[in-house]
């Protein structure tokens, strides 16, 4: 397929990208453009059309983020079978409407994306078939309520060998999500506790913390991570932190913190950490940090983490690693509970884990992700000193310092009429918090498709208009 014939208005509101994604959508929907079809190449189809390249490339990445197409090294585009569509559907990392909202975004940089075309479909499918079978009609019951077993030690094992965490199965409790652990958590540590939260912060976490504010202590963040200092002269009793790559100021909790901290809790008996370790597989720099939880002498950490950035959102396994004495607690209070995961997909991620193709997989992200974190730093540093950047050890996503005269609101606002959808760190502030003398912008780079990263940050550059800044 050489070309491909739409009419596009070029005086209609709509952007032409929209208006070529939504038509070559349309024909794969209808069966109009088949199923293993090859697109033109970008440069032919501009051509055709008399549109930039960039017209192009938007509307085909698209497709991509929603598997409609798939995108092979130096063969092309190709029409995807759209029963794959489920597994992505909710990872667009270039044309976003917001929910709450009516606006349409040209390029994403929301830390929450992940690179969807390198997920192993052929893999997962394979473990998927395997254990939609008949001979496990077993699975379509309810299972253990903390989940199933085999998950369960694979997780165990796992998290020993790559973040030091020393636990069993029976203390892991698997749960939908973070939001679906963390209300059980907060029932279980009973209504006298009163929560430190990192200041600024994880947005979900600090929902479900907020809702009572005499019982939730914002704690600033700098550098080095949680301002310890300032959470000891506090009266909280459980401190949430993200240690290993805190959200969103990109900060690793030293040493020195670390011991402070851990110290903190072994203060008073009814004091625990919730160590939220969200993206720590993904590491760049120096060597592997280990866990709170691994180094915890007294059983008082909760560690916390998700299958979210590792290999899907979608998924929604998360899984908690409660001490001894909690996990006696909850089983106890809790046993009548039922497993918020569905057993089949429990199934499939304990098998892909077991045979490897879980490290397989974040070996291959890690490199991928690095590459990206690569392109946006060499980038960047083109607006060296106007733009600087920080947290980028670690992670998907880092900071953005502006040197310039307009505010954070302004810099969202000007990126958002360029179609750039972007954010402020003290959209994550809890309180009044004044520490931020220029405005930080919080990027996440791993929805971005490599080819058009570079492309995408210059774009935002030149639309914070910040050479015009000074």
């Amino acid at each position: 397929m050489d070309f491909l014939m739409f009419q596009l208005e070029t005086n209609s509101l709509t952007p032409l990208y929209e208006q070529l994604y939504t038509e070559i959508k349309k024909a794969i929907i209808t069966g109009t453009i088949e199923e293993g079809a090859k697109l033109p190449s970008k440069r032919k189809l501009a051509e055709y059309l008399s549109v930039s390249q960039t017209t192009i490339e938007f509307a085909y990445s698209q497709l991509v983020s929603e598997g409609f197409i798939s995108s092979e090294a130096r063969k092309g585009f190709f029409v995807q079978n759209l029963t794959e569509l489920a597994l992505i559907e909710q990872n667009r990392p270039i044309i976003v409407q917001d929910e709450r909202s009516t606006d349409i975004y040209s390029i994403d940089f929301s830390p929450g994306k992940i690179d969807t075309d390198s997920f192993p479909f052929p893999v997962w499918r394979k473990f998927s078939k395997e254990v939609i079978s008949e001979a496990n009609k077993d699975f379509l019951l309810l299972g253990h309520p903390q989940g199933d077993y085999a998950l369960r030690q694979q997780i165990s094992s796992y998290l020993y060998q790559s973040r030091g965490v020393k636990c069993t199965p029976e203390q892991i409790i698997l749960g939908s999500g973070t939001e679906q652990l963390m209300p059980l958590i907060i029932r279980l540590l009973g209504n006298e506790a009163i929560y430190g939260i990192e200041n600024p912060g994880y947005p979900l976490t600090h929902h479900l913390l907020l809702e009572d504010n005499e019982k939730t202590i914002p704690i600033p963040v700098d550098g080095d991570g949680v301002c310890v200092s300032q959470l000891e002269q506090s009266n909280a009793t459980v401190m949430y932190v993200t240690p290993s790559h805190q959200f969103p100021s990109g900060a690793v909790l030293s040493a020195t913190r670390r011991t402070q901290l851990l110290s903190w809790a072994y203060k008073a008996e009814n004091r625990y950490i919730i160590e939220d370790d969200y993206d720590s597989e993904f590491r760049y720099t120096g060597k592997p940090i280990p866990s709170l939880q691994g180094i915890d002498q007294n059983e008082r950490v909760i560690y916390l983490s998700t299958f979210s950035k590792s290999l899907m959102p979608s998924l929604r396994i998360a899984y908690a690693v409660l001490p001894k004495p909690l996990i006696i607690q909850y089983k106890q209070k809790y046993s009548y509970y039922a497993a918020t995961v569905p057993r089949m997909d429990q199934q499939i991620l304990a098998k892909f884990m077991e045979t490897g193709y879980f490290a397989k997989h974040l070996n291959k992200m890690r490199k991928i992700y690095k590459r990206k974190l690569e392109i946006v730093t060499r980038t960047i540093a083109m607006y060296d000193p106007l733009v600087t950047i920080s947290g980028e050890q670690a992670g998907m996503h880092l900071v953005l310092t502006v040197q310039t005269s307009k505010t954070e609101e302004e810099l969202i606002e000007l990126a958002k009429r360029a179609g750039i959808r972007v954010y402020g760190l003290q959209e994550y502030v809890s309180g009044n918090l004044d520490s931020f003398h220029q405005p930080k912008i919080v990027l996440g780079f791993g929805g971005i498709e490599v080819e058009y990263l570079e492309t995408a940050i210059k774009q935002l550059v030149d639309a914070l208009e910040i050479t015009k800044a000074l």
